[in-house]
């Protein structure tokens, strides 16, 4: 617990830190990093990287999805990473990029938001999370030039407007509303063709889980970088749906089969 005997007394603990505790931000360590001649990092070689992440609206909301695998280099560093999370109860974020970073943003952003709900009373509006990890994404700009690059899509539902919706950024900060689906990191490209030949607005809740997953076996068809679903490990992506009665988790038990079928048009 912080016990803060500086000027800051706001809701926001991000902003807190800043203030009264910049040493506890976890990107301040990465500020500061030793460099080979040639300007790249002597160690960035061996840090894991997650890869393809995506989100789409469908009528009920916004379904996220990630593929499992990150890379050290041209090596697969884990099958089984995590890439998409719970926010809070109404939002979800999926980050693409140095696997460590990824996760600490991840964890401060998920404490942010509780942090806020404990002083205000309130759940933060849409637009204050996204601009809130806007800030988290420039905080981690000098880590990013020297490689270790966080990028996010933030996604939930906007109580106020009644409709899923979704946030892209850059790696400095910027943050932009898509209306219809987005896909990011090194399958990014191949999954948002998918998205783009194949989207429909108002899509069901089941049509949009299908179209994250065949986004995500296209991308990991052409991309080394992204893990396809692996049915002899039984290794899946991960798929989040938001809605106006909060983020659900959608089972494997619904997504092998979906898989299954995808892999097998493959073959096909």
């Amino acid at each position: 617990m912080l016990l803060s005997t500086g000027s800051y007394d706001g809701a926001s603990f991000f902003d807190l830190l800043r203030h009264d505790f910049p040493h506890l931000l976890p990107f301040q360590h990465l500020q500061q990093v030793p460099q080979l001649a040639a300007g790249e990092p002597a160690w960035l070689k061996a840090v894991p990287f997650a890869t393809t992440v995506l989100a789409l609206r469908c009528a009920d909301g916004v379904v996220m999805a990630g593929d499992r695998q990150a890379t050290e280099g041209f090596e697969v560093s884990s099958r089984r990473i995590e890439k998409v999370y719970k926010a809070d109860d109404y939002s979800v974020i999926s980050i693409a990029g140095a696997a460590g970073p990824c996760l600490e943003m991840i964890k401060l952003f998920q404490v942010e938001m509780e942090h806020y709900h404990k002083i205000e009373g309130d759940t933060l509006a849409l637009d204050g999370k996204a601009n809130k990890l806007a800030q988290m994404v420039k905080q981690n700009l000098p880590a990013a030039f020297q490689g270790l690059i966080v990028i996010p899509i933030f996604a939930g539902y906007d109580l106020r407007a009644q409709q899923g919706r979704i946030f892209k950024y850059d790696v400095t900060g910027g943050r932009y509303e898509e209306s219809q689906f987005y896909a990011t990191g090194s399958g990014g490209k191949d999954a948002r063709s998918t998205l783009k030949k194949f989207f429909k607005a108002e899509m069901s809740r089941e049509a949009a889980i299908a179209l994250a997953l065949e986004a995500l076996v296209d991308a990991a068809d052409v991309d080394v970088g992204t893990g396809g679903p692996d049915l002899v490990r039984g290794i899946y992506p991960i798929v989040k749906i938001v809605t106006r009665d909060g983020v659900d988790d959608i089972l494997e038990d619904e997504i092998r089969p979906l898989s299954e079928r995808l892999l097998a048009s493959l073959q096909g």
